[in-house]
């Protein structure tokens, strides 16, 4: 992974600095919130409902064993002794104390970590796909790029005030893992027909109130033109995002009003005035920071273990995990594994400070000390060798980590909701716990199949509800929370949003209503291989609609 440079050491001292003395001005009456804001927003910090809530910056989701151990203090000493992963692949720690969160970033600064441009309208954290250099279908590594991308952006000068937030995905694979369509840009590696590497690039993408999937403005960029293009588009944003309206000013919206060729004739005007300065990429920019992410000394080993195989036959419990959270990496011998945070025990994504010291222990024990976070909220051990399998799933499963739910019902992505959150209009929590609970028969949910169950407690739709095969929306009607169906969304390569079905539902109703939608699937697919997707996209909203509404 990439390690810091004096210069990025000097940075993050600097800044803790800085914050620490905004803080203790706060603190002595000095700034009002209102002056205090955008500094603290600008260090990843939150005002919510009950506390202040700091977000951690994970670039592109890939962390060290030390780097967890010490967000595992951090939520120890300073918080209530968890953290949540959000969908943008970051932490999350829900109490920290005001006169604390000074320490805070300077211990995550001796890591290499920090919280810089998790909040504010500036480019945020850049996410990737968490199998990034260790998938089989994988066309190039995307975390080169993602890491020329957070230096590129951070502290840009000129980005450091735009219209709205701005979020950037990169996808190396095949498979889109990262959700790139639903982002302010998505950027795809891809080889053209004379086998060179370039991206395909997505503008305005992103979900919220006004849900759109991103437009391919280029087939084909050489990825030495990747600053200069993404510098081009930001400068268009930049000057023509509306300001004078918080709902209008995502750059979806700007796309939308300008249309999509007249949005690429703009960009493309721009790059031309800028795409030979020194922000154009060289061979040897690209190779320096590809040697950070160079493959590990991989053992040459079989991808057949006979004791792997036995445990299998043996033991059915582990043949069910196994099958629902172990991948194929790309070496013989090796497995990508998911460690699920969506137990019935815990709110989707939180993990404990215990669990996150015994998650860098395995890590350093199985894992080659690198630990991945998704966007799905679940973490990743990617470089398991197919020996170790049945011990790490022992010591998982006596940690909790080990739901066979991978990409399943129970795998669902929820936001914090009402119960922290400051913008929420309902609690998403408790609906998520309440789901997990009642569909917890594991061949129930074998039996659906790959599925995504996504719930968000408003309409910023943090819980990514709107590219959910089903979505929940949470919202307040006169004073009662109420639970709104969406069904067909999709945040993969068949990218679509999900449609509202009808009224909504009762906090008491919703979960029989999401257990009507799943009776009408599987009595409507023509086969167990049809997944509810493509039986939703082939009979539409009306079986669904009279099974729910009479």
């Amino acid at each position: 992974m990439y390690q810091y440079s004096q210069a990025d050491h000097q940075l993050l001292q600097e800044r803790v600095a800085q914050f620490r003395d905004q803080v203790q001005r706060r603190l002595n009456g000095d700034l009002s919130e209102d002056e205090f804001k955008q500094q603290r927003l600008r260090n990843g910090l939150y005002l919510q409902i009950h506390a202040y809530m700091l977000r951690v910056a994970v670039p592109y989701g890939l962390m060290s064993s030390e780097q967890m151990r010490t967000l595992a203090h951090i939520a120890r000493k300073y918080d209530r002794g968890y953290g949540h992963f959000s969908t943008r692949q970051n932490i999350q720690y829900n109490w920290p104390k005001l006169e604390d969160v000074p320490q805070i970033l300077d211990d995550l600064a001796k890591v290499e970590m920090h919280a810089i441009q998790t909040s504010g309208n500036c480019i945020r954290n850049t996410t990737s796909d968490p199998l990034a250099g260790v998938a089989r279908d994988e066309i190039a590594d995307p975390r080169p790029y993602c890491e020329l991308i957070r230096q590129w952006s951070t502290f840009h000068p000129e980005f450091n005030f735009l219209p709205r937030k701005f979020k950037i995905a990169v996808s190396g694979a095949i498979n889109d893992r990262a959700a790139v369509a639903v982002h302010d840009i998505g950027l795809r590696l891809v080889k053209n027909d004379a086998g060179e590497l370039g991206l395909e690039v997505y503008v305005g993408g992103g979900l919220g109130r006004t849900p759109m999937i991103g437009k391919l403005i280029r087939k084909f960029l050489p990825t030495h033109d990747m600053l200069t293009y993404l510098e081009a588009i930001l400068r268009v944003y930049n000057q023509l995002g509306r300001r004078d309206n918080l709902y209008k000013a995502r750059i979806k919206i700007l796309v939308h009003e300008t249309g999509e060729e007249k949005f690429r004739e703009l960009v493309e005007a721009e790059w031309n005035e800028i795409k030979k300065t020194g922000l154009a990429l060289t061979d040897a920019d690209i190779e320096a920071i590809q040697a950070h992410f160079k493959d590990p000394d991989y053992e040459t080993l079989s991808d057949f273990d006979e004791d792997f195989d036995a445990h299998l036959l043996a033991n059915a419990e582990f043949a069910k995990w196994a099958e629902k959270n172990v991948e194929l990496h790309k070496k013989d011998g090796y497995r990508v594994v998911y460690l699920s945070l969506k137990s019935r025990n815990q709110p989707a994504g939180d993990v404990t400070a215990d669990q996150m010291d015994a998650i860098a222990d395995l890590a350093d024990k199985y894992s080659l000390s690198a630990i991945r976070s998704t966007h799905r909220q679940n973490l990743v051990l990617s470089d398991v060798k197919l020996k170790d399998l049945y011990e790490l799933w022992q010591e998982l499963k006596a940690l909790d980590l080990a739901t066979p739910n991978y990409n399943h019902l129970t795998d669902l992505i929820s936001c914090p909701g009402m119960d922290y959150c400051s913008l929420a209009t309902a609690r998403s929590i408790p609906i998520a716990q309440a789901l997990t609970e009642r569909f917890d028969s594991y061949d129930y949910i074998n039996d659906l199949g790959d599925i995504s169950l996504n719930i968000s407690g408003c309409i910023n739709a943090c819980g990514h509800h709107h590219v959910a095969n089903i979505g929940i929306l949470g919202v307040n009607k006169k004073g009662v929370e109420v639970y709104q169906l969406t069904l067909g969304g999709s945040a993969r390569d068949d990218a679509s949003i999900g449609k509202i079905i009808g009224p909504a539902f009762t906090a008491d109703e919703i979960v029989d209503a999401v257990a009507t939608v799943l009776d009408v699937y599987l009595d409507q697919r023509e086969d167990e291989e049809e997944g509810f997707l493509t039986t939703y996209r082939r009979i539409g909203q009306e079986p669904f609609k009279e099974k729910l509404y009479g």
